[in-house]
């Protein structure tokens, strides 16, 4: 990383860097694809797995490409990719993310605290967009967590690294929890009852998404 953010313990997040935290969600989600297949296949259509690496090897072959220079033109690079090649509700809904996520990027490289900013407008994306909240048995069950426990973590003075980490850890608290849950949004809604018991294949991808960037920072 760069220069330091103050007051952050941690440096700037450069394009470069957020390119490497994409490529590494791309490589876990090809290397847990199966996992979040056999997940979608209990409560939705069977595809969330083979959509999100259809979609992610799509991405990395366009930064193969050329990456953007700014953080803001390599999250918009990366949800027009995703909303084109991948399809059902993961499509639009990690296109959103994406694209918040960009738009909030006003400088070409963030501090911690921006991160997190741009964290927390993406998510309010996905929100508007799923018109899903809390419990709804979503992706929103770990994004949300993991933006509070990132926004806090900053707030307390925790550095970037430890800070993402925490918000991985929420993350997956919230992934699963969604397990008891009824499902009161998407495909998995139909099944009614029957939707308890099983975890969210949204909220996992969810989860394996801010622990890469937990990883990729983590040093």
């Amino acid at each position: 990383m760069s220069e330091a953010a103050p007051g952050s313990g941690a440096g700037v997040v450069t394009a470069p860097e957020a390119a490497r935290w994409i490529r590494a969600f791309a490589a876990a989600v090809a290397e847990r694809k199966d996992e979040l297949t056999k997940l979608d296949q209990a409560i939705g259509d069977a595809d969330h797995g083979i959509n999100m690496d259809r979609g992610m090897r799509a991405v990395v072959e366009k930064l193969d490409g050329g990456e953007p220079d700014d953080v803001g033109g390599l999250m918009r690079t990366v949800a027009m990719t995703l909303i084109s090649k991948v399809g059902g509700a993961s499509g639009p809904l990690y296109g959103t993310f994406f694209l918040q996520f960009g738009s909030a990027a006003a400088s070409p490289g963030l501090s911690p605290e921006e991160w997190s900013a741009c964290f927390d407008a993406a998510v309010a994306g996905v929100r508007s967009r799923g018109k899903a909240e809390p419990g709804d048995k979503t992706m929103l069950d770990a994004l949300i967590p993991a933006g509070d426990a990132l926004r806090a973590a900053l707030g307390e003075g925790a550095t970037f690294p430890a800070a993402l980490a925490r918000a991985a850890d929420a993350a997956e608290a919230g992934m699963e929890a969604t397990i008891p849950l009824v499902a009161r949004k998407g495909r998995a809604s139909y099944l009614g009852e029957r939707s308890a018991g099983h975890q969210d294949p949204g909220a996992t991808s969810s989860a394996i998404l801010v622990r890469c960037a937990a990883q990729t920072w983590g040093s």
